[in-house]
């Protein structure tokens, strides 16, 4: 039983790593959609705007989940997640562009159409760390959310500050690519067959890949910086 509470409490925690991880573009649209309305109706165009995005979210999570039952589409979105964890990495070179509103409808209506534009991934994400478990999407999304409305700044100011909540982040998002791929019903027996029952090192070796290919995508953006100076 406590190893059950422990695995639970692992998988819930790294949902909502992923979340806040994956959110941080969610955070500065909310921003930028309502910074130009009224103080007094700014906050209650956040919330409205939040509370419609986590309905939608949690609707096309729970879609992603039962899809990810079907063979070869687990597979799929696993192999779909890598470049997504290696693209958290990466150093990018384009910002986040969300016109401001004046209307509070208006504001709203961004709020939701971006986050459902820029959430596929933390959907892809979610879905593939609850291992089939909607409770887990739901507790996992109910505490992360809240996270990333309030504590936008705070959790920018961290992850600039300790850039191991970054890693920490792509490599559980590249583990659970990894595992969906080996637990797909179909293409899992044929790596086990092909790997000789080795199928449970792929999460590790995606994992350690992801990691040093973004560590040294890092490296050559700092490298490149110091050149230029």
């Amino acid at each position: 039983m406590e190893f059950l509470s422990m695995d639970l409490l692992m998988a819930i925690g790294s949902i909502i790593l992923l979340d806040i991880v994956l959110g941080g573009d969610n955070a500065v649209v909310i921003a930028m959609a309502s910074r130009d309305l009224p103080l007094s109706i700014r906050k209650k165009a956040i919330y409205v705007g939040t509370a419609g995005a986590l309905i939608i979210r949690l609707l096309m999570t729970f879609l992603a989940v039962w899809l990810l039952s079907v063979p070869f589409l687990q597979a799929i979105g696993g192999l779909a997640l890598i470049p997504i964890a290696y693209k958290l990495l990466k150093p990018s070179e384009e910002e986040t562009e969300v016109s401001s509103c004046e209307n509070f409808w208006t504001a709203i209506k961004t709020i939701v159409v971006a986050d459902v534009a820029m959430g596929i991934d933390n959907v892809l994400a979610v879905a593939g760390a609850a291992n089939g478990h909607f409770g887990l999407v739901v507790v996992g999304l109910l505490v992360s959310v809240p996270i990333i409305v309030w504590g936008s700044q705070l959790i920018g100011a961290l992850m600039e500050k300790y850039p191991a909540l970054i890693f920490a982040g792509a490599g559980i998002l590249a583990w659970t690519a990894g595992s969906m791929i080996i637990h797909d019903k179909r293409v899992g027996g044929y790596i086990s067959n092909l790997t000789g029952g080795f199928e449970s090192l792929l999460p590790v070796l995606v994992t350690m890949s992801i990691l040093v290919l973004g560590y040294r995508a890092q490296r050559a953006v700092e490298i490149s910086e110091e050149i230029e100076y």
